[in-house]
């Protein structure tokens, strides 16, 4: 396989592992997804994943011919269909011996995927809220005050991460409108139980996949990665607990 092979075939892994890292799997995911194009390809590959930077080394199996390559992860958006889009790709393109020029028209279909509309995600998350607030004893009125924090909550994220803020502002200011909302519902006691609403409303911004993954690194000794996925997940956390602890300060509120 010549150097320009080669080149093709690094950055074919570098864009399916970046695309991997950036929509949300763990670093063990990556690796194996990773193994299974090379090994169709003809190459085997030896990867360095961090948080913000990929660094993969190609080598042909037959010439020992190699090659090292870097880039960048894009910004992060978790996306399991994605995911689950590449992973299936993976055994398809084993089971059926497929070219690099299908591998590619694969990923550039699968870069292709369309999102959720930005509505039908508000409508969805803010049920999410309502319902939790239910589980948690709030009443049909908590429920409504949960669903319009929240709904506002992640409307004010959306359109601040749309200008390019900062994740953790867009947290922080996330958190701090929905609990000021929800701080409202105690302030004027709305319904059998107002402290419910004020308690899920910030819910949609707990980082899961982040501290999930974290762990899942660790246990299969991707300690580096796993740190900085549980830093940023902390990080996260207390952004959501200073939003909402700047709103019931503002209000006078107590959970308990």
């Amino acid at each position: 396989m010549p150097f320009t092979k080669l080149d093709r075939a690094a950055s074919l892994l570098l864009d399916m592992s970046a695309l991997l890292m950036a929509s949300g799997a763990n670093t063990n995911r990556v690796n194996l997804t990773l193994n299974r194009f090379a090994s169709v390809l003809n190459c085997k590959v030896s990867s360095l994943i961090s948080h913000k930077t990929l660094v993969i080394t190609v080598l042909e199996e037959d010439t020992n011919l190699s090659y090292t390559k870097v880039q960048n992860i894009p910004p992060y958006a978790v996306n399991f269909t994605v995911i689950s889009a590449l992973s299936i790709a993976s055994w398809k393109a084993i089971n059926n011996d497929w070219s690099i020029k299908q591998m590619e028209e694969e990923v550039n279909r699968i870069k292709g995927i369309t999102r959720y509309p930005k509505l039908v995600v508000l409508a969805a998350v803010s049920l999410a809220g309502a319902g939790f607030c239910n589980l948690f004893g709030g009443d049909y009125l908590n429920m409504a005050v949960a669903f319009i924090s929240t709904f506002l909550g992640l409307f004010v994220f959306q359109k601040v991460h749309e200008v390019k803020f900062n994740v953790y502002i867009r947290v922080f200011l996330g958190s701090l409108i929905a609990s000021t909302i929800a701080s409202l519902g105690v302030v004027y006691d709305l319904g059998a139980n107002p402290q419910t609403a004020l308690a899920t409303s910030v819910l949609f911004l707990v980082p899961g996949v982040p501290l999930i993954n974290s762990f899942t690194d660790l246990m299969d000794n991707n300690i580096l990665n796993g740190m900085v996925r549980f830093t940023t997940g902390l990080m996260t956390v207390m952004a959501i607990t200073l939003g909402l602890f700047i709103a019931m300060l503002i209000f006078s509120v107590k959970l308990i």
